[in-house]
This record gives structure tokens, sequence and C-alpha cells, in this order.
């Protein structure tokens, strides 16, 4: 517990069920689906949402920027945060669960959703996202059939979005662990090969493999000026690789988010312009350095107070939070180098 004291990156997979301090905010979230599915023309039914203040909008106090601008959109999948005890035995949860919802919008909607604020909007739907015991499960069908049921809202969700707010603009597709699992199949349905291709700035699907010759034709990202492309990570302590990425062999895409390259370059935790950790408005500048190897991020031990005592391996849960101004500032030049390569409609 002291090192989870000590280090919660505040992104909700791999931890604890709702806790109280989500438990404090369920009063903000009392609604209720007739049908039990999403109603995406309701903003009760978006994490995030530009016509609405959210979480999202919140900006960490080292940050506070000039007056933001919105050049793009970003459409943000989040991960897993329906991680305690199935909701009456369902695997997957409940689109108004006050609990979870509370829990998505104050872990992952304002620690993750919120790297991308300064410059585009942000839209970031809920909903009913697989039980995190979908992964590990041996019935398979089942676990495919909570994560068809998520990905449909999704779809459903991305659908009203493009029909709705879009207008021909620039899109950012961003997405962690459950979120990336999904977005790999929104890409491919919307963008692989497909005319909306055109508006597409930059994918980060973040936390999940995305194997080198799932897309017909959207490229890896080669260096932090390429757009059309997808950017893709996932973040262990060096010399560690787990049994599940020793079986893909090195067949999934990963890039160095400090140099947006995907060679085996070493970069230095000096690159790192500031990680958001447990407390939001605190940066943490120069935490850790990064460097692929065989399709994941291996880097030392992130370097903050006390973290002597953070013994973990796995940096799942910080794959975004620990390159959070580096993401930050990425966005913006992603942004404005599609913008410059290729004029849309305002």
């Amino acid at each position: 517990m002291l090192k989870i004291l000590l280090f919660p990156l505040l992104v909700s997979l791999l931890v604890t069920a709702c806790s109280q301090k989500y438990q404090a905010f369920t009063d903000h979230y009392r609604f209720t689906s007739m049908d039990g599915r999403p109603d995406y023309s309701n903003l009760y039914y978006w994490a995030a949402h530009p016509w609405k203040k959210d979480l999202s909008d919140s900006i960490p106090g080292p940050l506070q920027p000039a007056q933001p601008d919105s050049l793009a959109d970003v459409f943000f999948l989040h991960p897993t945060t329906y991680t305690g005890s199935l909701k009456e035995s369902r695997l997957n949860a409940p689109i108004d669960d006050e609990q979870i919802n509370a829990k998505t919008d104050y872990s992952t909607i304002l620690y993750q959703a919120s790297i991308f604020n300064q410059h585009a909007r942000v839209f970031a739907p809920r909903y009913r996202q697989a039980h995190l015991s979908a992964f590990y499960t041996s019935d398979t069908a089942a676990a495919n059939k909570a994560f068809d049921t998520a990905y449909e809202d999704l779809k459903q969700a991305f659908s009203y979005y493009l029909l709705h707010y879009n207008n021909g603009r620039p899109i950012i597709i961003a997405a962690h662990s459950q979120g990336s699992k999904l977005a790999e199949r929104l890409l491919k349905d919307f963008f692989d090969n497909k005319p909306l291709q055109r508006q597409l700035v930059v994918a980060y699907i973040v936390g999940w493999p995305v194997t080198k010759n799932y897309f017909t034709s959207l490229p890896v990202c080669k260096d932090s000026l390429q757009t059309g492309c997808i950017c893709s990570w996932r973040t262990f302590r060096k010399g560690f690789l787990p049994d599940y990425v020793k079986t893909e062999n090195g067949s999934a895409l990963a890039t160095n988010p400090l140099t947006w390259k995907t060679d085996s370059l070493y970069a230095p935790r000096k690159m790192n312009e500031g990680s958001i950790l447990y407390k939001f408005n605190k940066l943490y500048k120069n935490t850790t350095d990064a460097q692929v190897h065989q399709g994941v991020l291996w880097v030392k031990r992130p370097v903050f107070p006390w973290s002597f005592l953070y013994r973990t391996k796995n940096y799942h849960p910080g794959d975004y939070n620990l390159y959070y101004q580096n993401v930050r500032e990425n966005v913006y030049t992603r942004i404005r180098s599609f913008l410059n390569r290729q004029p849309i409609n305002d």
C-alpha cells in the first residue's frame, strides 16, 4: 500500500475497485438509461465534451497556458475502469453506474484526456466497457461478446460525432489499454484506406500492442512531424518483458515518446519535459528515460520523491502520464504539421 500511495498515477487499470475518493463524487452522475444503452445526443453519456465543463478541461498548475485554441478534435477512448466486483454478474459495465462513471472521470479523463485540451476539442464517450476480467477469462466467447458490445457503443459514438460535430475538422484518435484495443477496430472501420484517412492527424494507440501488419494504409509514425500515422508504446522497467510480450516475438509497433522515432536509440531522461503523477498540479521533470526494445518501451526506474520504494516493473498505468508534457507538445506539433501540409475546412 505504501508503494501505491507514493506513485499512484491515477489511471484506473490494474488497481482496486471504486474507492471512497471516487464515491465522494457519485452525486454528479445521477442519470438513468431507460434501455441500458448510451444516448450520445445526451451529454450525460460523454465523459468529455466541448459543450460542457468536465475534467478533461483541467490543466496542471505549472502548465497554465495562454488562451487555449481548438485546431483539431480528439476522440479519446478511455481504458478499463470497471475493475471491481461484477455488477449483477454482467461482464459489461452498466452505462449509468455512478461509481464507474465517477472513477472514469476523476482518473483517466483528468489524468489522460486532459493532455489534449490545449490545442483540441476533447470528445470522450462513455461506453459499456468490458470488465477487467475479460482480458483473463478462459471463456473467450463471453469475453469477445463483451468487447463487441463495448466496441458497438464506441462505433455509435464516433458516428454521432462525425454527423453532428466534426464538420471536416482534423481528427486525433487517442486511447489507452482497452480503449486502444477498441481503437484499432475504429481505425480499421473508419480510416484505414478510407476517405476519412485524409482528416487523421495522428492516432495515439497506447498500452496495447499494434501489430505491424494490422493496418493496410496507416503507417507507424517515423518522427514528430509525420501525420496520418500511428504512435504506440507500452512501458516496462528495463530488462523486464512479461511472458505475453515474449510470445509476440517483436511483432508490435513501438514509438519512443521522447524522440517520436521507432529506432532503438536511447533517449535520456533529460529529454522528459514533465510527468504528472499523484498530484495533478505537480509537474515532475526528467522523471524517466525511454528506449524501444522488442516492441515495447524500456525505461529505468522513474526518478521522483521516494521513488526508490517503487518496485513494480510494469508501468502500464503510467504509459501516458510519465510523458504527459512530451505528448502534450507533440499534439501541437503534429496539428501544425497537418494544417501546413493539408488545409481543410475550419
